[in-house]
C-alpha cells in the first residue's frame, strides 16, 4: 500500500517536472516573437 509520504514525494516531483516544462516553454526560441508582440501591447495607440 501507497502510505502518504510516497504520495508527498510525487506530487512534488510532478510539480517540479510541471515547473521546468512552463520555464522550457516560456524560453523557447519560437514562442520569442509571440512574447515580444504581447509584451509591446500596453505601448499601442489606438
Amino acid at each position: 500500500m501507497i502510505d502518504i509520504t510516497t504520495l508527498r514525494v510525487a506530487a512534488t516531483v510532478f510539480c517540479f517536472v510541471l515547473f521546468l516544462g512552463i520555464v522550457a516553454w516560456a524560453y523557447a526560441r519560437r514562442n520569442a516573437s509571440r512574447f515580444e508582440e504581447a509584451a509591446q501591447l500596453p505601448f499601442e495607440q489606438d
